[in-house]
């Protein structure tokens, strides 16, 4: 027995939350831009991964014209920072509804240092940073998705086993429905089977 929802029935925000309760876990893209005056900006985006591999691009969706999105039409570039466990109240902070014009690095006091590649400041604490050019924009209803070149990427050694990003360490936060979050819990390993070494599904095997 299954429950039908019909978007074309449903209001707006009724199946916004029944579309972020079932598409979970959602990696949070903590980003940091910088609008044209220079205000310094951060704001948590979880609808965010990777779209292409060389060149090397992520992607964002901004639901409505937030800050976020009008400083990077105005200046071509934004900084993804990574969102730990350790920051987990703070990205919170950084989801409020300020004013116009504030910086969230201010309001939140959350620590800045500057990006090498890009003008926006990349969050001091944050494990990982991705700096990006903004390489395309494409308007999908009520909401932006963002794509963006990522033309340098900076890794804390303390998050690094053998020259690459530990699980462990890095603790990744995510975004669940309603006002649930989420962090990594157990984590399993299984390697990808190879047609030459395939003896079927695994339940019959």
């Amino acid at each position: 027995m299954r429950t039908d929802f019909d978007p074309a029935v449903m209001s707006r925000n009724d199946f916004y939350r029944l579309l972020t309760a079932t598409v979970v876990p959602r990696p949070i893209a903590w980003v940091s831009t910088t609008s044209a005056d220079g205000t310094h900006n951060l704001a948590p985006h979880s609808f965010f991964t990777i779209a292409s591999v060389a060149p090397p691009v992520v992607q964002f969706s901004s639901v409505g014209r937030k800050d976020t999105l009008r400083n990077i039409e105005a200046t071509g570039q934004f900084v993804v920072n990574f969102a730990s466990e350790e920051q987990f109240e703070q990205i919170n902070d950084t989801g409020t509804d300020f004013p116009h014009g504030v910086s969230e690095f201010e309001a939140a006091g959350i620590e800045s240092e500057p990006s090498l590649r890009v003008k926006p400041l990349r969050v001091a604490a944050s494990p990982v940073a991705l700096e990006c050019e903004v390489h395309t924009t494409i308007g999908i209803g009520d909401s932006t998705i963002v794509f963006g070149r990522v033309v340098h990427a900076v890794v804390s050694q303390d998050v690094l086993v053998d020259g690459h990003p530990e699980i462990s360490k890095l603790k990744p936060l995510s975004r669940l429905g309603k006002d649930e979050w989420g962090t990594v819990g157990d984590v399993r390993e299984i390697s990808r089977i190879r047609h030459a070494d395939w003896r079927g599904p695994a339940g019959d095997r």
